[in-house]
């Protein structure tokens, strides 16, 4: 008979599911488009509920297949890592508002990478030009949403040439 375990899986599992539905009530909150489709708020709501679909599944993950007892000493350095991506996320706003979307992505994209141990340096240079590059496709080019820029320098100024 196997033993069902609380452990960091079941633990972030639950709070990805609980910050989904957050932000799926969130997303109800945007408002919809002047001709009444859905708009912005879909990719944020279709997000959402990934994000409670995989907390899901991380959960009852966790509680069927526990880690072995060799890796659950590795189950504090979770913690250090959850605090180090609470604060790149801070300083990735901050980022934002300073030196606009491009630059601040490609080093957010650094910081979290070396977060999760990637240390070679071709994999967060392509990160670090990829990540911006993807998302600002899908959100300013596909999705038409207005580019944050950057109050010291960002690089839009140049490449848009304003």
């Amino acid at each position: 008979m196997s033993t069902r375990t609380l452990n960091t899986n079941t633990v972030i599992g639950g709070f990805m599911a609980v910050f989904g539905l957050a932000a799926i009530v969130a997303s109800l909150d945007i408002n919809t488009d002047p001709d009444g489709a859905w708009g912005a708020r879909i990719f944020p709501l279709v997000g959402s509920v990934a994000l409670v679909v995989l907390g899901v599944v991380e959960c009852v993950n966790g509680l069927k297949f526990p880690p072995p007892a060799a890796e659950r000493g590795a189950e504090d350095n979770v913690t250090g890592r959850i605090l180090a991506l609470l604060i790149l996320s801070f300083a990735y706003v901050w980022l934002i508002g300073k030196f606009g979307y491009l630059l601040s992505t490609g080093l957010a994209a650094i910081g979290a990478l070396m977060i999760f141990g990637v240390r070679n340096p071709v994999g967060l240079l392509v990160a670090a030009i990829v990540c911006p590059a993807i998302y600002h496709l899908i959100f300013f080019v596909l999705l038409g949403v207005f580019p944050p820029y950057g109050e010291w320098f960002d690089p839009l100024d140049i490449t848009q040439g304003y």
